[in-house]
């Protein structure tokens, strides 16, 4: 029997979002069991792999394990933790500080593509190429180095990315098949399965508010869900005017969950209300034909209420800044190659952010100026997933040269 799903999203009259009746079906734990020593790999700490000798490293910490290029990295939303994912199969609970193995994460078939901490830090997801969709949970209350494994949640042929509810244990699961996955933890009930795409879904949110889903698709189509339906509020097509995008690559939604913004593969971006459902602006700063590979919004005012400003990568080696008020391009901001993630810092110090390239660097901005603040060196390939720590402080990133580095966002006082 279906637990009764806990209130993680109400709205303004307080009423449960999903209830026990909209469960799909159970998915059994299959009996695997708490990580001991012996599941653990050895200490990560080490030299990165020969390259370029003249690379300079201002990195604090190397976290070298993996054997193949880390394709996932997530930073625990309070301890100095980091899980990580990768080609070669596994993931990786480590301490950020001294590089340390806490839980070696098993089980995947193929490469691991997502790995993220819940919104409370007390559950990983991975998510890999098989499919599968492995959940770890964090043992007793004394400390964060005890994971034990929860179960494994299968539907999606191919986990192109994972999602944690902002607020709650919910996970969506994005798939090459076209379909969408929504589960309930710990029980890992099925509680939605969203089929409306006609092709490969991209990139998936959650609104910040917890009401509502967005996702697109390789078809570039963008739909809008209410979570308690298989059917969207909306959807945009390449048919509906301005929206053509051609394959949807990126999304990101506004702290008052009224706007999305998505870019795609011919380089457009277009601003979406999600009240109205329609396109609302289209921002034309990279070139034709570059996608947009990361989009991020930045909260200059610190209120999180007015349209605010928005920021755009691509493989064209830029990072737009526009001002969504007057969707005008406030600031460009350069790297030798595709940006492939932007990050917010978080108040208050919202005006930062952080760029990361397939030029092996990352950089910090202050996206006000579009000054540089500091350049983040010591990857010797392209940096393909990067995650903000510490309340901002740091930001540790994940390499095709199969290493993960730790980095302070801002100049150290030192230098």
């Amino acid at each position: 029997m279906a637990q009764e799903i806990e209130e993680y999203v109400s709205d303004e009259e307080g009423d449960v979002f999903i209830d026990s009746g909209d469960v799909l079906a159970e998915v059994p734990d299959d009996g695997d069991h708490v990580m001991d020593e012996d599941d653990e790999a050895e200490d990560g700490v080490g030299d990165l792999p020969s390259g370029d000798s003249d690379v300079k490293d201002n990195s604090l910490q190397h976290f070298t394990t993996h054997n193949g290029s880390v394709f996932a990295i997530s930073c625990h939303p309070t301890e100095p933790l980091a899980v990580s994912g990768g080609e070669d199969d596994l993931g990786y609970i480590w301490d950020i500080t001294d590089g340390e193995v806490i839980v070696k994460l098993t089980g995947h078939a193929d490469s691991v593509c997502s790995a993220s901490f819940s919104s409370d830090g007390q559950m990983v997801a991975t998510g890999g190429m098989d499919g599968r969709v492995r959940i770890w949970r964090r043992v007793g209350t004394v400390d964060f180095r005890n994971w034990e494994f929860l179960t494994e949640l299968q539907g999606p042929d191919e986990v192109i990315w994972l999602r944690w509810h902002p607020r709650g244990t919910i996970l969506l699961a994005g798939s090459n098949d076209s379909t969408v996955w929504l589960w309930q933890l710990p029980s890992g009930n099925t509680m939605q399965v969203f089929a409306g795409h006609s092709g490969p879904v991209q990139c998936g949110e959650f609104t910040p508010d917890g009401k509502r889903i967005v996702t697109a698709s390789e078809d570039g189509t963008l739909m809008y869900w209410d979570p308690r339906s298989s059917t969207p509020l909306f959807k945009l097509s390449p048919q509906d005017a301005r929206f053509d995008l051609e394959n949807i690559t990126s999304l990101a939604i506004n702290a008052s969950s009224t706007l999305a913004v998505v870019g795609g593969t011919s380089g457009s971006v277009r601003v979406v209300s999600l009240s109205k459902g329609e396109v609302v602006g289209a921002l034309g700063g990279h070139a034709e034909g570059e996608s947009i590979e990361a989009v991020q919004f930045v909260d200059l005012a610190g209120t999180g209420s007015s349209p605010g400003v928005v920021v755009t990568g691509g493989t064209d080696g830029k990072a737009c800044v526009w001002d969504l008020t007057t969707m005008r391009l406030r600031a460009t901001l350069e790297h030798q190659d595709a940006v492939t993630s932007l990050l917010t810092h978080p108040a208050p110090k919202s005006h930062l952010i952080v760029s990361a390239s397939a030029d092996n660097t990352l950089r910090t901005w202050d996206a006000r100026t579009g000054a540089l603040v500091k350049e983040h060196t010591g990857h010797h390939g392209p940096i393909l997933s990067a995650s903000l720590g510490l309340q901002g402080s740091i930001v540790v990133s994940g390499g095709d040269d199969s290493a993960c580095l730790v980095f302070t966002t801002e100049i150290d006082e030192s230098g």
